[in-house]
């Protein structure tokens, strides 16, 4: 039980990082197309065929993945953005808060 808990948080940890990732750098290597959905649209894609997968191993880390690839997007979310350009300046980004 302990152990599924601390696999849970730590794959989640990981979809957080990739969405920061993905959200801070890639967006600028790829020039911040506005055609793209958002990736808080990702993390719910994975978050549903991870529900739907669960009693396996993949479909719990799947979920994990897409919950924290979610959170990491949580603020475009709750504006219901689902795609467009985000304009950020890439001095002004910060990596470790939930956008």
């Amino acid at each position: 039980m302990l152990t599924g808990l601390i696999i849970f948080f730590a794959v989640g940890f990981v979809g957080f990082v990739v969405g920061r990732i993905g959200d801070n750098y890639v967006n600028f290597w790829i020039g911040d197309p506005a055609w793209l959905p958002d990736h808080w649209i990702y993390g719910l894609i994975l978050m549903i065929i991870g529900a739907w997968m669960w009693q396996s191993y993949i479909g719990f880390c799947l979920f994990s993945f897409g919950l924290g690839h979610f959170i990491s997007d949580l603020k475009d979310f709750a504006n219901l953005k689902f795609y467009g350009a985000d304009g950020k300046e890439k001095g002004s980004v910060k990596f470790w808060h939930i956008d």
